[in-house]
């Protein structure tokens, strides 16, 4: 599954690839794609990882579980395929970009043009079956994802953690906030953001800030 991974990932997390619940939970996601419709496409599960390298991050931005319907998920956290049209949460987070930046709404929901800049759109579950969410939780894919947020915030400094709703809220004890920019809000879905605990952010512009601040590229959101 790993292949396509960016050379910087491969060698970090080679002792998390070496340990048996991953070796089970290979197993696992291997059995589903061949007995089931999964998502996103196979050779995509780990694109997060491919369009960043290690070095890269600068800031990282937490979701739960893949899109489950046909041509949504593309390996990047709240991303969509080009031409897909733009779900619910997706909306409200580009929404908020155009009132906090000033950038216009954008046509393509695929996030990838923000990868590209060192953003780490990390689901904490990387696969699910189509229309069944939910389905590859508790598989091993959080013990991975948390490894990787532990790595990121004992072996880099100065990254910006946007942690939007509870579940990615509980990834605080992970990082070290002492070293690292955390911002929290309540999730972009409507049920959050309809009353009131999404829109009232400026985590975008807050986030470049930040990043100019330390000497760093902002981000082109």
């Amino acid at each position: 599954m790993v292949e396509n991974m960016h050379p910087s990932w491969s060698q970090l997390l080679k002792e998390e690839f070496d340990k048996e619940y991953f070796s089970q939970l290979t197993s696992f996601v291997e059995q589903e794609y061949r007995e089931h419709i999964c998502y996103p496409a196979y050779d995509t599960i780990f694109a997060a990882f491919e369009k960043s390298s290690f070095t890269d991050v600068k800031v990282v931005i937490i979701g739960q579980d893949p899109y489950h319907g046909p041509n949504q998920a593309n390996g990047f956290c709240f991303s969509v395929n080009d031409g897909v049209k733009h779900p619910p949460s997706l909306i409200n987070i580009f929404k908020k970009v155009e009132t906090d930046t000033g950038a216009p709404y954008p046509i393509s929901g695929n996030l990838e043009r923000w990868a590209a800049q060192g953003v780490l759109l990390l689901n904490a579950t990387l696969t699910v079956r189509e229309h069944e969410p939910g389905s590859h939780q508790k598989k091993g894919w959080e013990k991975f994802t948390d490894a990787v947020i532990k790595k990121l915030s004992s072996q880099k400094k100065d990254v910006v953690f946007m942690l939007w709703g509870g579940f990615a809220k509980k990834k605080i004890k992970l990082i070290d906030k002492h070293v690292h920019h955390i911002l929290t809000s309540g999730h972009p879905s409507p049920l959050s953001a309809n009353r009131g605990y999404w829109f009232g952010n400026q985590h975008f512009s807050h986030c470049n800030k930040i990043l100019t601040a330390l000497g760093n590229k902002s981000i082109i959101w």
